[in-house]
């Protein structure tokens, strides 16, 4: 079982979107795929039409007795299982600090579960916390998110430059998200993004309306607008994130 998570320094940058849309496509070719919410606005769990609830809160999922197994429910989408979030996740950084090896702690929950699943996705609050640090302990690959706009190389090299100092680190894999081509500032902070950081992923996630509506249609843009653009962006982007996570001969965790 492979291991992304949707990451970000930064808020409202398009995680949830990604996850989403993301899980929707892997599914559709073939994946099995688990998606984790680990944000206490639990927006993928709401998009998901999954109850926001999970029994006995953050403080008994990450205990010595805690396993996923007991939280994972259905989804809409019969091949895409999820394990809700509710707000009791914003005690979850307090509640690792009185677990045995923190910074391991959703990596060896996660691991029952590798024979079930061929992808687990992790949808992410923005922070640097200990949350944040057993994410990248468990993480294969952090799928990050980019704006263009004039602050977004500093949250990018940050994260990097934090994970440089990680004996084992995820992949950093960078994408593009909310571009307005229309716009010339946009266009050209796409092309400065571009010339600083060569592994952005070549497929850019654009604003628009359609991805915007997900919120009140509660389902993955392929869902309800199967033939728009944007449905062919995440696809395109599935595509480009299956050859970073099954690369022909990979070696595990290294900088994208």
């Amino acid at each position: 079982m492979k291991v992304a998570a949707t990451y970000s320094i930064k808020g409202g940058v398009g995680k949830t979107s990604a996850a989403v849309n993301l899980a929707f496509e892997a599914a559709r070719a073939g994946v099995r795929v688990l998606v984790w919410d680990l944000d206490p606005q639990g927006a993928a769990t709401y998009l998901f039409r999954v109850r926001a609830k999970v029994r006995g809160g953050s403080r008994r999922l990450v205990s010595a007795d805690g396993a996923l197994a007991a939280h994972i429910r259905g989804s809409d989408l019969s091949a895409v299982h999820v394990v809700p979030a509710d707000f009791s996740l914003r005690h979850l950084d307090l509640h690792l600090e009185g677990a045995k090896r923190p910074t391991e702690r959703l990596a060896r929950l996660l691991e029952p579960l590798t024979d079930h699943y061929d992808l687990a996705l992790l949808d992410c609050p923005p922070s640097i916390s200990l949350a944040s640090e057993s994410v990248f302990g468990a993480a294969d690959a952090l799928l990050v998110p980019v704006v263009p706009a004039t602050l977004a190389s500093r949250t990018l090299t940050q994260l990097v430059d934090f994970l440089d100092d990680q004996v084992e680190a995820p992949a950093v894999v960078p994408l593009l998200s909310m571009v307005d081509r229309r716009r010339k500032l946009h266009r050209e902070l796409v092309e400065e993004l571009r010339a600083e950081w060569p592994e952005l992923l070549g497929t850019a996630v654009p604003a628009a309306a359609v991805i915007e509506r997900m919120g009140l249609e509660r389902a993955p843009v392929g869902v309800y607008a199967p033939s728009s653009p944007a449905t062919r962006v995440y696809r395109a982007l599935w595509a480009e994130v299956a050859d970073r996570l099954w690369p022909p001969d990979p070696p595990r965790r290294i900088v994208a």
